[in-house]
């Protein structure tokens, strides 16, 4: 009878044996032997990252599942617009970024809350992030308005989606050594609500808008190329995370509640109107620092 084993029965006694045999070895040890002696030469479902533990570097197995599975919920809703969008139904996909965008906010204060961050979560939501905000609504505006305009309206498109990729990168470089008060520039769930609501406020108020005016169709391409730049730029834009444990006065409470009642007579025009104001208040603050300075 032959005594030889397969590289992958030999895996198998590492991965079973190791941490059991003397001498012993903790978890961190473990997954390092563990990715160290596999070749990766069958069907792998497993991720071995390195994390920090306690201010160490420390070598774990396996994935969060609730912040991850919010995430893959708005790649979900991302991917959903997408193919409304081409199937010319407008209204359902400009709500799927939409859900898409809470669902992101989501994500990440679930991992914050259940101590749950990991480099995989934060790859992924990128991911995650590039379709739901970088091609969705570029897909969405270009099948609602763009397409007459031929390659023009395809490069308006794809300049949102360039744009987007350089934004979600340049923020993966930049975590922990910018400001965690403001955004460097405009974040892309923002500018894809920003393009988005444009679409929906056409819908609603296609009587007198219009959807193939040729006006129309020039603004959204101006207003999808603004979107774009803006994610790329330095402009700084408050990210209001320092109103998670920091009170308020009471009469920003009051102001929430108005703010909120005038937006709900009518939903996509409010939210684009609070869009602007918040793109447009990163560009007043940003000209006023540096006609200060």
């Amino acid at each position: 009878m032959s005594t030889e084993q397969s590289p992958h029965d030999t895996r198998n006694n590492i991965s079973d044996s190791v941490a059991t045999q003397p001498p012993f070895i903790n978890e961190h040890e473990f997954n390092i032997r563990l990715a160290d002696n596999d070749n990766y030469d069958g069907l792998t479902f497993e991720v071995i990252e390195t994390e920090v533990a306690e201010g160490k570097p420390v070598v774990s197995r396996g994935v969060y599942l609730a912040p991850n599975l919010i995430t893959t919920l708005s790649l979900l809703s991302g991917f959903f617009s997408i193919l409304a969008s081409t199937r010319g139904d407008f209204y359902p996909a400009a709500l799927a970024i939409f859900l898409s965008a809470i669902l992101d906010g989501a994500d990440g204060r679930v991992a914050r809350m259940l101590n749950a961050q990991s480099p995989f979560g934060e790859q992924y939501d990128s991911l995650a992030d590039m379709l739901a905000f970088g091609v969705a609504p570029a897909i969405l505006v270009y099948s609602f308005a763009l397409e007459p305009l031929g390659r023009i309206g395809i490069g308006c498109a794809f300049v949102f989606t360039a744009c987007g990729a350089f934004r979600l990168a340049r923020f993966n470089v930049q975590v922990g050594i910018v400001d965690k008060k403001y955004f460097v520039g405009l974040a892309s769930p923002l500018a894809a609500i920003l393009v988005t609501a444009a679409v929906m406020v056409a819908i609603d108020h296609n009587q007198w808008i219009g959807q193939q005016d040729n006006l129309i169709m020039a603004a959204f391409a101006a207003w999808i190329v603004i979107c774009g730049l803006l994610m790329v730029s330095n402009v700084k834009y408050y990210s209001f995370k320092e109103f998670d444990k920091k009170k308020v006065p009471f009469v920003a409470l009051i102001i929430a509640v108005l703010v909120l009642s005038i937006v709900i007579y009518d939903i996509p025009v409010g939210i684009l109107a609070i869009g602007i104001i918040y793109a447009l208040s990163g560009i007043v603050s940003t000209m006023k620092a540096k006609a200060s300075s």
